[in-house]
C-alpha cells in the first residue's frame, strides 16, 4: 500500500469530472485472442484524477468493471493484473475477456485495439455504507432539477427495496419483475455498429434495448454458457455507488464484472447479467453502497450531527483554523460537509491565494472593469467551491471556513440561489486582510445581505477567543457580532449605551453598578415594552478605554450582554489624530468600523436609552446626534441620562441651547429639552426609568420645555414628587 501527497496547499481536491472511487475508461492497448470465446487484453487508462482512491488504497481492492453494455450482450471481463502510475495518472490492467453465449462469441470479433471496455473502481471499505438509515434517508428527496436521489420504481421510493445491516455493511434486496430478456436476430447484424461504437466513444446502451425482448412468463434460472438478463423496477441512484454482492446472489449465480451502478445515471440498474449454473430461479440482486466524495452526497446539513456538535465547540473551530497554511497574510478558505472531515482537516486541503493589489479603472471603462473584477474574483481561494456549488460539482449542504471575511465581491456568487441552497454557515477569523479587525461599509453592507438570505455568519475571534454569530434585530439594517449561546437574549434585549471619554471615567462606576442593579430588579414592578419581567438588557459602549472600559466593566459584573461598535483610531500617519484606543477586555459582542465610517458607526449604535458621562469633543457629536434623532422621530422621545453636576452640563449644552432658542432656529423643536435628566446618583437614574417605564414622566412633544437645554436637579426633584 503506497502513500502519496495528492495536492499542494492551494490546490483543491474537488474534481467535478470524476468520482474519486472511478476512473476514467480505459481502451485496449495490446489484444491477443486465445479462443473463439477468450481474449486476452492489456487496457490503458489515461487522465485519471489524483483524487483517485486507487493511487491510495492495496490493489486486491481495486477491480475492473466491464461496461454494461458489453456485459448485457454476454461479454464478460475480469482483471487479473493491475499497475497504477499516480506520477503519470494513468494504469494498465491486463483482462481477460470471456464470452458467455453465442452472442457474445460473435461480438468478441469486433473488439480491436482502440476499444473502450471499462473502468477501474476503487472499493474502499472505508467507504462502504454501514447504517441502513443513511440509504434510507434519500428517499423522497430530489436533486436541483427534481430528479430522485434515490429510488425504486418512483421519487418516494418502493416497497419492492429491502434495507438490511449484514456483515457491518447495509444491503438493498432488489426483487427482480417475473421473466427475462432475450435478444432477437437483428442483435447480430447492429454488433458491427457497437464495435465501432466503442471505438468512438458513442453511447449505445439505449440503441441495445431496441433489440432486447423481454419475456414476462420465462424462468429466471441459468445454464452454462448462457447470459441471464433479468430486469428489476428502474433503480435511480445519485447519492452513492452501488455494487452487486456475488457472495449474496443464490447459489449457482454470478454477476458480470458490470456489477458496479455509477451515481450519474438517472436510471441505472434496471438490467442485470448473471452467468452459471442453477435450476432455480433467482429472486432478487444483493447491492452493497459506497459513499461518495463528501461534497458529493446530496446530504443535507440537518443530517450531520457530528459537524453541528464540532461547531458548537469553540475549541473544535480554532484547530481546524489552526490547520490553515501560513503565511498568515495569504487568503485562505475550505469548504466543510462533515464533522470527520473537520475533525482530520489538514494544511493541503486548504485552497491558498496570496494577496495581490488590485485597482480598478472605474465605470468609466465598464468592459476593461468587468473583466478585471471577473478575474479579482476567480483568484479569491473560496470561488472553487462557489463555483462548484453553482455548477453542482458540490451537492451536500456544509459551511465554508475563510481566513478572512469574504471580499464584497464575491455577493454575485455568495447570493446565488444554489449557494444560498447549499452553504450553510461563513466561518472567518479575519474582517480584512489590510485592515485587520475594521470591517469596511461594503463588507457591512455584504454582512446585511448575507443575514437577509439566511446565511449565517460567524467570526472566530481570537481577542474573545469566543464564536461571535452576525445578528440584526428586527427592522434594524445593522448588526453584532454576538456570542453564541446569546443570540435570543440580544435579539430581545433592551439596549442601554454609555457614552463618555476615553481619557476618564470619573467616579462613577458605584452609581452605573447600582443604576443596573436596580433595572434589574425594576423588571417585576414595571410592565413596558422596554423593561418587564424576564426583559433581557445589553449595553453598548465605544468598546474603547475610559468610559467605555467603566460600561462594560459593569454589565459584565450585573451579567447583562456587554457591546460595543468599535472604531479604528490607530495612527495613519507619524502624527496620531487620537489617542490610541484598543479594544477592552470586557467586550462580548461587536461590530468594528473604520476610521473614515465615524459617521456611520455612531447611526448604527441603535440604543433604546443612552446614558452619558463626562466625554470631550466625540461626546459632544453623540449627543447632538441623539438631540437631532429625536427631533426628527426617527427614535421614540426616550429618557437619556446625564451623569455628573448642573454646571458641568450647563457649560455643555445651555449656550447652545438658548442661542437657538433665541434665533428661533429651534422653533417647534424645544420641547427636546425635557428628553436629557441631569443625575448624580443611581436612586435618581432609577426614579427617573421607573417613572418613564410607568408612563408618569412628563416627556416629548407634548412636555415641558427647560430653558436649560436640559432637566437639572433641582427640575428633577419637582418632577419626581
Amino acid at each position: 500500500m503506497s502513500s502519496y501527497t495528492f495536492s499542494d496547499p492551494g490546490q483543491t481536491n474537488i474534481d467535478p469530472s470524476q468520482y474519486d472511487l472511478a476512473s476514467p475508461d480505459g481502451v485496449i492497448t495490446s489484444l491477443t485472442r486465445i479462443d473463439d470465446k477468450t481474449l486476452e487484453a492489456v487496457v490503458t487508462i489515461k487522465d485519471i484524477s489524483t483524487n483517485f482512491v486507487g493511487f491510495k488504497i492495496d490493489l486486491s481492492l481495486v477491480l475492473f468493471n466491464i461496461k454494461s453494455t458489453l456485459a448485457q450482450l454476454g461479454v464478460n471481463g475480469i482483471g487479473q493484473a493491475y499497475e497504477l502510475d499516480f506520477n503519470n495518472r494513468s494504469a494498465q490492467v491486463k483482462v481477460r475477456i470471456d464470452a458467455i453465449g453465442p452472442v457474445a462469441v460473435e461480438m468478441l470479433k469486433y473488439l480491436q485495439i482502440g476499444s473502450s471496455i471499462g473502468k477501474l473502481f476503487a472499493a474502499d471499505e472505508r467507504r462502504r455504507v454501514r447504517d441502513p438509515d443513511y440509504i434510507s434517508r434519500m428517499f423522497g428527496r430530489s436533486d436541483r432539477r427534481g430528479r430522485p436521489l434515490l429510488s425504486l420504481g418512483g421519487l418516494q421510493g418502493s416497497n419492492e427495496l429491502i434495507l438490511e445491516k449484514i456483515d457491518g455493511r447495509t444491503v438493498a434486496y432488489l426483487t427482480l419483475r417475473n421473466g427475462k430478456v432475450f435478444y432477437d436476430q437483428s442483435i447480430f447484424g447492429f454488433l458491427p455498429t457497437i464495435g465501432k461504437a466503442l471505438v468512438t466513444g458513442t453511447k449505445m446502451r439505449d440503441l441495445l434495448r431496441l433489440h432486447q425482448e423481454w419475456k414476462p412468463l420465462a424462468p429466471k434460472n441459468v445454464e452454462d454458457n448462457e447470459i441471464l438478463l433479468v430486469k428489476t423496477l428502474p433503480l435511480h441512484i445519485r447519492t452513492v455507488f452501488g455494487r452487486v454482492v456475488d457472495s449474496l446472489l443464490s447459489p449457482g449465480f454470478v454477476h458480470t464484472t458490470a456489477s458496479i451502478l455509477q451515481p450519474d445515471t438517472t436510471a441505472s440498474g434496471d438490467i442485470y447479467e448473471l452467468y452459471g449454473n442453477s435450476k432455480r430461479e433467482i429472486t432478487d440482486i444483493p447491492l452493497e453502497f459506497y459513499t461518495l466524495e463528501p461534497y458529493r452526497e446530496y446530504v443535507f446539513f440537518s443530517d450531520r450531527d457530528q459537524l453541528q456538535i464540532h461547531l458548537e465547540d469553540s475549541k473544535k473551530l480554532f484547530e481546524a483554523f489552526a490547520t490553515a497554511p501560513k503565511p498568515i497574510d495569504h487568503r485562505a478558505a475550505v469548504y466543510i460537509v462533515k464533522g470527520q472531515q473537520m475533525k482530520e482537516l489538514k494544511e493541503k486541503d486548504w485552497i491558498v491565494r496570496e494577496p495581490r493589489l488590485h485597482e480598478f479603472p472605474g465605470s468609466s471603462h465598464g468592459a476593461r472593469q468587468a473583466l478585471m473584477i471577473e478575474k479579482y474574483i476567480e483568484q479569491q481561494p473560496c470561488y472553487p467551491f462557489l463555483k462548484g456549488i453553482d455548477t453542482g460539482a458540490i451537492t451536500s449542504q456544509g459551511i465554508l471556513l475563510s481566513r478572512y471575511f469574504p471580499s464584497p465581491l464575491m455577493k454575485i456568487m455568495l447570493l446565488g440561489n444554489q449557494v444560498q441552497r447549499c452553504l450553510k454557515g461563513i466561518y472567518f477569523q479575519y474582517p480584512s486582510l489590510s485592515h485587520q479587525s475594521f470591517f469596511s461599509a461594503e463588507d457591512r453592507a455584504l454582512l446585511h445581505d448575507l443575514d437577509k438570505f439566511a446565511i449565517p455568519v460567524y467570526w472566530v475571534d481570537e481577542a474573545t477567543r469566543n464564536i461571535l454569530q452576525y445578528v440584526q434585530k428586527p427592522e434594524r439594517d445593522s448588526g453584532l457580532f454576538v456570542p453564541l449561546g446569546k443570540v435570543d437574549l440580544f435579539l430581545k434585549s433592551t439596549i442601554f449605551g454609555i457614552y463618555g471619554s476615553n481619557l476618564t471615567a470619573e467616579n462613577y462606576d458605584l452609581e452605573l453598578l447600582k443604576l443596573f442593579q436596580g433595572l434589574l430588579e425594576m423588571r417585576d414592578e414595571v410592565d413596558h415594552p422596554l423593561l418587564r419581567k424576564g426583559t433581557p438588557l445589553a449595553l453598548v459602549t465605544g468598546g474603547g478605554p475610559g468610559a467605555m472600559e467603566l460600561g462594560n466593566k459593569i454589565a459584565k459584573e450585573v451579567n447583562i450582554l456587554s457591546c460595543a461598535n468599535i472604531a479604528d483610531f490607530r495612527a495613519k500617519g507619524s502624527e496620531p489624530t487620537v489617542n490610541e484606543q484598543l479594544q477592552n477586555q470586557y467586550v462580548e459582542a461587536k461590530m468594528t468600523y473604520r476610521l473614515d465610517k465615524l459617521v456611520e458607526r455612531q447611526a448604527e449604535f441603535n440604543l433604546d436609552l443612552p446614558i452619558f458621562l463626562m466625554g470631550g469633543i466625540g461626546t459632544d457629536f453623540e449627543y447632538s446626534l441623539e438631540e437631532v434623532r429625536r427631533k426628527v422621530g426617527s427614535v421614540p422621545s426616550n429618557p437619556i441620562l446625564l451623569f455628573g453636576s448642573n454646571e458641568y452640563w450647563k457649560s455643555k449644552v445651555t449656550s447652545r441651547f438658548k442661542c437657538n432658542l433665541e434665533t428661533g432656529t429651534i422653533k417647534g423643536s424645544e420641547w427636546i429639552s425635557n428628553c436629557f435628566y441631569c443625575v448624580q446618583t443611581a436612586e435618581q437614574g432609577l426614579k427617573i426609568y421607573k417613572s418613564f417605564f410607568k408612563g408618569t414622566l412628563p416627556i416629548g412633544r407634548t412636555g415641558p420645555i427647560y430653558e436649560d437645554g436640559f432637566v437639572t436637579s433641582q427640575a428633577l426633584e419637582k418632577i419626581l414628587v
